[in-house]
């Protein structure tokens, strides 16, 4: 089996749940691996400035804070491995994995941390105002726009909460909707219609995002009506969009147990998986609140169960 990488611990992905298990992991002695996967480092370098990170005063990149955790993990002796693993067998350990590379790895023991990715609209001025005023996070972004008049795209829990979230900075929050009534439950829908800064746009989509400025930052939004076909320009100056997030979990489908939209279930206030050895943490696992900090968090409570596994306490 010399042409298998092996490893005590492998963890599959690099954000801030890949490496915080990692750092903990390496300073257990159970020398960690990481496959960083197709994007290293996670959604966060995709982030510009983070500002809700602890420990530091000033906002910082999010590019910068993943070289940073990854650089520690890696001085701990953390194994990087800039791979994507496409095909997993935890049918017995070790766990042997396939890389897109073409080499195998085998793994006492597994942290699953590929994280999750915004579903995004798909249009062309999205991806050229992303970080710009287009956005997947109020929470992470919404501070941006104090005073400011935002979109948000969607209608189910997920959107509505974003809404009401921006209405407590924003100015005027719109909530676009392409139906002719809100998924969201009956809570969030009375809350949304109670708010003095929030309304709906019907039976609408986006169809462009304008910019102006320079640098080009987002200034409005051109929204065509589903039924009529109308189009009408509306005044932003940034979009939420909240119609989703995807899971990176098919490579695990049949092998351990997933909820209906592709998240890992994992047991009560625990990150072990249905499959003994194997470890879920962030966004992978997380629907509520996908955020680096409570990743980070989780990727510490799986290299400590993992660490016990490994010890026979399981």
């Amino acid at each position: 089996m010399s042409d298998i990488e092996h490893a005590k611990v492998l963890i599959l992905g690099s954000g801030p749940a890949g490496c915080t298990a990692a750092i903990y992991a390496a300073r257990a002695m159970m020398e960690p691996m990481i496959v960083a996967g197709i994007q290293p480092g996670g959604q966060l370098t995709i982030t510009t400035e983070v500002e809700n990170y602890p420990g530091f005063r000033d906002a910082i990149q999010g590019p910068w804070l993943m070289e940073q955790m990854q650089a520690q993990a890696e001085h701990l002796g953390t194994r990087v491995h800039y791979d994507h693993i496409l095909s997993v067998d935890l049918a017995r350990r070790p766990f042997i994995l396939t890389g897109d590379s073409g080499k195998r790895y085998s793994a006492d023991s597994l942290i699953v941390a590929t994280g999750a990715q915004a579903k995004w609209l798909g249009i062309p001025s999205e991806e050229t105002y992303k970080n710009r005023g287009v956005s997947a996070c109020a929470t992470c972004d919404g501070f941006f726009f104090k005073g400011k008049k935002v979109a948000v795209v969607g209608g189910g829990n997920t959107a509505v909460e974003e809404a009401l979230y921006l209405a407590n900075l924003a100015s005027d929050v719109t909530l676009i909707h392409r139906r002719d009534s809100l998924r969201a439950d009956k809570t969030n829908q009375k809350r949304f219609d109670d708010h003095p800064k929030t309304r709906v746009l019907w039976d609408s989509v986006v169809e462009e995002v304008l910019g102006a400025g320079e640098p080009k930052v987002v200034s409005g939004l051109k929204v065509r009506n589903v039924k009529n076909g109308a189009l009408d320009t509306l005044a932003a100056d940034g979009l939420f969009i909240a119609i989703g997030h995807v899971p990176a979990t098919e490579i695990f489908r049949g092998q351990l147990d997933m909820d209906e939209e592709g998240y890992i279930r994992t047991a009560p206030d625990s990150t072990k998986t249905s499959v003994p050895g194997v470890y879920a943490a962030g966004d992978v696992k997380d629907k509520v609140f996908r955020q680096a900090v409570t990743a980070a968090g989780m990727g510490c409570m799986a290299a400590l169960e993992a660490e016990r596994f490994l010890a026979g306490g399981h």
